[in-house]
């Protein structure tokens, strides 16, 4: 990144391709799809009987992912139908956030009426990104919810006449929150990614050779947790919507 570079909130417009405009933050989100499939293709595409330290390291991880989800969702059936899209999520939104820190982020672009527009933008700085993140997390957890329970059950907890007006007033406050994700998902990924990245930028200016290796350290960490939390909350939410309403106590079974 480029400390002369202006800040802009919004992804900046580099062309338009088949009527479609796009922006260096979908660039880069194209790139970070490529580069996991490439990545997957070469882990996956060989395995063997006694793996190696790449393939070993995968296992573990993986194993040890699928291990949690089962814990969480109380079904290892469960866990390998959500572990691909879990994953998915986790590596997408570490790849994006980590690919910011590499040198042609911000310094390489195109100049539009004499300002140059960086080529390369976290897709974690871009709203539209998160949010899309957001409705794909949002409208799993909804539908697995209604697959699950069963449209009229699974409404129950959000429309309910058996409590009296305590009950409806609960189901109410628990429509809002629920709603209320798709505003948390997104707006915590993009606030604190972004404002990290407007922070180096700052410091870049002021103090070029002196915080600025430390502070990117400690966004790479930022980074890393918030691909984390999304991803972790993305499977808890998938666990509340699979519970059983207010009073019910028989357990979900997968179908």
């Amino acid at each position: 990144m480029n400390g002369g570079l202006k800040i802009s909130l919004a992804a900046e417009r580099l062309f338009i391709l088949w009527g479609i405009p796009v922006t260096n933050s979908l660039l880069t989100a194209w790139c970070v799809i490529v580069l996991l499939v490439i990545v997957g293709y070469f882990v996956g595409r060989n395995p063997q009987l006694i793996p190696g330290k790449v393939q070993a390291a995968f296992e573990w991880l993986f194993e040890f992912v699928l291990n949690y989800m089962e814990e969480t969702l109380g079904s290892r059936e469960l866990a390998v139908r959500f572990f691909p899209l879990i994953v998915t999520i986790f590596f997408f939104i570490l790849a994006s956030n980590l690919l910011e820190f590499l040198p042609f982020f911000g310094s390489v672009g195109l100049y539009q009426n004499g300002a140059l527009v960086p080529l390369f933008r976290s897709s974690s700085t871009d709203l539209n990104t998160t949010l899309a993140l957001a409705l794909i997390a949002y409208f799993v957890i909804e539908l697995t919810g209604v697959v699950m329970l069963g449209f009229l059950r699974y409404g129950s907890k959000f429309v309910n006449f058996k409590g009296g007006a305590l009950g409806f007033l609960i189901g109410i406050i628990e429509f809002i929150s629920n709603l209320a994700r798709l505003i948390s998902f997104s707006f915590r990924l993009f606030g604190n990614i972004f404002a990290g990245e407007v922070l180096i930028v700052v410091v870049i200016s002021f103090l070029p050779l002196v915080l600025p290796v430390p502070l990117m350290l400690f966004e790479t960490f930022v980074g890393l947790v918030q691909a984390a939390i999304f991803a972790l909350l993305t499977l808890v939410f998938i666990k509340i919507a699979i519970s059983e309403p207010h009073g019910e106590h028989e357990p979900a079974k997968a179908h």
